[in-house]
């Protein structure tokens, strides 16, 4: 496949120049997601590099400091528009993004979707319900499942894959949210939504003083709960994805799901350690799921 460019063609060693460097940075900045695409055959492997690369670069000119930054996204979604359009610049990461998107039809409206949701971290730090807090998790969580689903392959003909991706995407973003609680008001943002704070009785200065009391164990439980309920309904959306992409989805939901597990695990405790799946485990996840699809055990 090849476009119209200026300066970069899709074709060729261009394009493998830039499915490598989106493969790098993968396995650099994101090894949660990059144990995740193991199971994948080598096409759809890279292609998720290449959709993480644009999500990588996209934070990245979100969270630069200064104060131009609504200026640098919107320069950053025009770039987009451009290079969905097949004109790139030379930008490294262009055409093997435009190669994937352009395979699987993935949608463009998903990406803009993406950008807004890192843009809203521009003018908002605080989030009142959890239908607000849901709809940020929305814009950089579940539409990445979206894209994601488009490169798996799923089933058109059943009307919940999209309702139960969007729960997938839910549970994710929540567990970071209740894993980083600690460098988040480090940074001045509080995802948890504000009623649910008010609700268990636990003020902003008590996150800042990283102290685990029984308030904030109630508010704990309270959150954890409910990622347990969006965890459920992303179980949902495994055999509604084709056989080749089903071992990474659920590699994603159980290391995700194992830092829930940590957390609670931990007492929630998260000020004092940060909830993580340790690499031996991971690596016992992918084994088990790469065994499961040579052995044609599809269910869940």
């Amino acid at each position: 496949m090849s476009a119209s460019t200026t300066g970069i063609s899709t074709s060729g060693l261009a394009l493998h120049a830039s499915y490598a460097y989106c493969e790098k940075l993968t396995k650099e900045q994101a090894r949660n997601f990059y144990f995740s695409f193991m199971t994948l055959d080598a096409a759809r492997r890279l292609s998720m590099c290449a959709i993480y690369a644009f999500m990588r670069i996209s934070d990245d000119v979100s969270d630069e400091a200064g104060d131009d930054r609504e200026q640098r996204m919107a320069a950053w979604s025009a770039e987009l528009k451009d290079a969905l359009s097949g004109n790139f610049n030379e930008r490294l990461l262009w055409p093997a993004f435009y190669h994937t998107v352009t395979t699987y039809s993935i949608p463009h409206k998903y990406f803009f979707d993406l950008l807004e949701g890192t843009g809203m971290d521009l003018v908002r730090t605080r989030y009142e319900t959890w239908n607000d807090l849901s709809r940020y998790c929305y814009h950089v969580a579940s539409v990445v499942g979206f894209v994601c689903i488009y490169v798996w392959g799923f089933d058109t003909s059943d009307a919940n894959v999209l309702k139960y991706a969007e729960s997938c995407g839910l549970a994710l973003q929540l567990t970071n949210i209740l894993r980083d609680i600690r460098e988040d008001i480090e940074r001045d943002r509080v995802y948890l939504p504000q009623e649910d704070l008010r609700r268990f009785g636990v003020t902003e200065e008590m996150l800042t003083a990283g102290t685990c009391t029984s308030n904030f164990t109630a508010l704990m439980t309270f959150e954890t709960d409910r990622a347990e309920g969006l965890y459920r309904e992303a179980w949902k959306l495994v055999p509604l994805i084709s056989t080749s992409g089903r071992p990474t989805l659920r590699i994603m939901i159980r290391i995700y799901y194992g830092i829930l597990v940590a957390i609670k695990k931990n007492q929630f405790d998260v000020f004092r350690q940060r909830a993580r799946v340790g690499t031996p485990v991971k690596l016992g996840i992918v084994a088990g799921e790469w065994i499961r699809a040579r052995l044609g055990i599809l269910g869940r």
